[in-house]
């Protein structure tokens, strides 16, 4: 019999390998437990000190299912697309609660997989499964070690399937955008020209989407800029985004939003924690570099939390400054 070890690929072990090693199935689950190893699902388990995060159940899952493919929420998480509500924290109306909630892991399988939702056997993530007849290989990428959607693909899903205008523009801008998320900076993902191609199809939610997408703006910085932006335009107000600015001294600038006429400058603060005493510094000089550029005459700020809970009051608020 071959030692669990090796039978392992990336430190993930499935009961089927073993027992085809010649491990007798009255033994082998004892061993594992009494060696460390980790129950991932059933028939999968996790070498003992590996962490089993969402990226190893997903392992996992795959090994057992090889026409499975990452897709959806998964999909971007994976390409690190960002959306509403996911990874911005408790407290901001729109975010994961404070109790720790797990998201899904999502896949898509080619007909006839039908489309399926439940928890995993290990009683923990819940694993969604979505059936289709339209999966081909252009679809399909490698990320991370998992197979995936293409980026474009995949915010084709979640527009498709998105329950708001925000949850859609505010994915469509971030795979469009230059962007660090997560600690990571990447390059845009898509074009908008491969987002226009994958919502062309006579696919289910595909009319809705091809409407949100014309409201996506590829210079927006983050889910918190998209929201405002869209809450400003329903207000009748429409700003540049991300207009270059040159202060009186320094490197150029790019406040969030500019109302170029009046003068106006709109800065929307994200989720980060600024407390220390470093990056207080560098925010004052950043807004006072912002006053002496001279399209501005005034600066205003506003905070995310502003933004999702109570943008009645932000675009109030804009529109008092740009009446003075």
């Amino acid at each position: 019999m071959y030692e669990l070890a090796i039978l392992a690929r990336g430190g993930v072990l499935l009961t089927i390998w073993a027992l085809a090693a010649g491990w007798p199935p009255g033994r082998l689950a004892g061993r594992l437990r009494r060696d460390g190893w980790q129950r991932i699902c059933r028939g999968a388990w996790a070498a003992p000190g590996k962490e089993v995060d969402w990226r190893v159940r997903a392992t996992a899952l795959q090994l057992q299912r090889p026409e499975w493919v990452c897709s959806h929420g998964t999909a971007a998480r994976l390409h690190r697309i960002e959306r509403l509500g996911v990874g911005m924290g408790a407290g901001m109306g729109m975010g994961v609660g404070a109790g720790g909630v797990t998201e899904s892991l999502e896949f898509t399988a080619p007909a006839p997989c039908r489309s399926t939702s439940g928890p995993a056997a290990d009683g923990g993530t819940r694993v969604r499964v979505h059936g289709t007849r339209f999966l081909t290989a252009a679809d399909r990428s490698l990320r991370r070690g998992l197979r995936t959607t293409t980026p474009a693909r995949t915010v084709g899903d979640l527009i498709r399937a998105a329950g708001s205008r925000e949850e859609a523009v505010v994915v469509a801008d971030s795979a469009l955008a230059r962007r660090a998320v997560e600690g990571v900076r990447r390059e845009a993902l898509v074009r908008y020209e491969d987002l226009a191609a994958e919502l062309a199809a006579p696919r289910r939610g595909s009319p809705r989407a091809r409407g949100w997408l014309r409201l996506a703006e590829p210079a927006s910085g983050s889910p918190a800029e998209t929201v405002a932006r869209l809450r400003m335009g329903d207000a009748g107000l429409f700003p540049e985004s991300q207009p270059v600015l040159r202060p009186a001294s320094g490197p150029p600038l790019r406040p969030d939003f500019l109302f170029r006429a009046e003068g106006v400058a709109v800065e929307v603060e994200g989720y980060a924690f600024h407390g220390t005493r470093r990056a207080h510094e560098r925010d004052a000089a950043r807004f006072n570099a912002l006053q002496s550029c001279r399209e501005v005459r005034r600066v205003l700020r506003f905070t995310a939390g502003e933004v999702f809970r109570r943008p009645d009051r932000v675009t109030a608020v804009i529109r008092a400054a740009l009446a003075l």
